[in-house]
């Protein structure tokens, strides 16, 4: 039953005190693989990370390494996905949403002091073209990120195959955006996107030029 009741965990922004040995080593693989990649990342330092003996960390993860990442993956996947989603309703306007996003990617980037970045590509990167099963969970990460911003994108009367495209643009332009703030150590990479972005949205908004 113990076993059981630690598989049961608690919900994302419960204290580390809190989970159960699976959610506190998931929760450690998805810092730790987050600032020093997959290949940068061993199962010791994650157990080590989560207080959690090697044997627990094979009970719960058997694949290893590997199986791990891809539980990493979903749970940042997870908490990224509920920021997002929380800043595009904290504003009626797509543009200003989408713009708020980048504030506060850019607050918490520098909050981290410019070490919590994307949390799922620093670790499929490293994994390109050698392991499917993580590249596959990064693949659905994304999807479901774009699905937000298209979503809020087609709510605010944007035609559908342009708020799919948009949304593409976005997440792609967040990605990129947080990087260059991360290496630069400078929030500019970020508002400086969420300012064009916004008046890419814009544009799309606008009324159609009468005949």
């Amino acid at each position: 039953m113990e076993k059981i009741a630690e598989q049961e965990t608690a919900p994302d922004q419960a204290p580390e005190s809190n989970l159960g040995t699976r959610e506190r080593v998931v929760r450690a693989a998805s810092r730790l693989m987050q600032r020093q990649g997959y290949d940068g990342t061993g199962i010791k330092q994650i157990s080590k990370e989560a207080g959690a003996t090697l044997g627990s960390v094979y009970h719960f993860f058997p694949g290893g390494k590997q199986e791990l990442a891809v539980a990493a993956i979903r749970h940042g996947e997870r908490e990224f996905a509920e920021e997002l989603a929380g800043n595009l309703r904290s504003e009626d306007d797509p543009a200003q949403a989408v713009l708020a996003c980048t504030r506060r990617l850019a607050e918490s980037l520098r909050a981290s002091d410019w070490v919590d970045g994307c949390p799922v590509t620093s670790t499929a990167l490293g994994t390109a073209g050698r392991l499917p099963d993580i590249q596959q969970a990064a693949a659905e990460a994304f999807a479901h990120w774009r699905h937000l911003v298209f979503e809020k994108l087609h709510q605010a009367g944007i035609a559908e195959p342009d708020a799919h495209e948009l949304a593409h643009t976005v997440i792609s332009t967040l990605e990129g955006a947080e990087l260059a703030a991360q290496v630069s150590r400078d929030e500019q990479p970020l508002l400086t996107a969420g300012r064009h972005l916004a008046r890419l949205i814009d544009l799309y908004r606008a009324p159609a030029p009468t005949a």
